[in-house]
């Protein structure tokens, strides 16, 4: 990757905006996962976004973390090796996004290898580990380790089934959506074109 100096007019502006959106909270919540999900095999980052982002930034923690949701054995990435070259990390990033989409993260909640390996935009990694996070422990299957509470839980369907008489019966229903004709009425409503009673 290309050197890239310092940012300035608007530019800086908007990387300041991102920058904003990263949240030391969740960073902890996300280590502490990360670390029991990974076992005793991955080292502490040091803390803070520069810390977080050199901690993930060669892919191999992202890889043994993907791992670790599938059985053993069966984890979508055959190949977790630590490197110093930089299509290496980021080739691994790429295999850790695309593993975590067949997983179940919709394409528009995963970050892009650049926001983590220049760490352009640490927000948006967070949001996609969280909602990593959040999926593992909806699934249910007993391969996610840690406090369920770390992650919001998702949304799960509630399907109803109504009886051919309950839904006979909603039809009759006027809905409000539809107005109300109750109140009202044309008392004390004057002709149009008539000028206004002044008293």
């Amino acid at each position: 990757m290309a050197n890239r100096g310092p940012s300035y007019g608007l530019s800086r502006e908007v990387q300041q905006k991102i920058d904003r959106q990263y949240d030391p909270e969740l960073e902890q919540v996300l280590v502490r996962w990360i670390l029991a999900q990974c076992g005793g095999d991955v080292a502490q980052p040091t803390p803070g976004r520069d810390g977080f982002q050199q901690w993930l930034k060669d892919g191999t923690v992202l890889c043994r973390l993907i791992n670790s949701l599938h059985p053993r054995g069966q984890g979508p990435v055959t190949k977790i090796q630590a490197s110093a070259m930089a299509f290496k990390q980021m080739e691994q990033i790429s295999q850790f996004l695309q593993a975590a989409e067949r997983y179940g993260i919709a394409a528009t909640d995963i970050f892009q290898t650049v926001d983590l390996w220049e760490g352009k935009n640490m927000a948006c990694v967070q949001r996609t580990l969280m909602n990593l996070g959040s999926l593992a422990v909806a699934k249910g299957d007993g391969l996610f380790v840690g406090d369920p509470n770390w992650f919001p839980k998702k949304s799960q369907e509630n399907r109803r089934v109504f009886s051919e008489d309950k839904l006979k019966e909603g039809q009759s229903v006027i809905g409000l959506q539809m107005g109300t004709n109750r109140g009202a009425s044309q008392a004390g409503m004057t002709g149009y074109g008539m000028p206004r009673q002044i008293l």
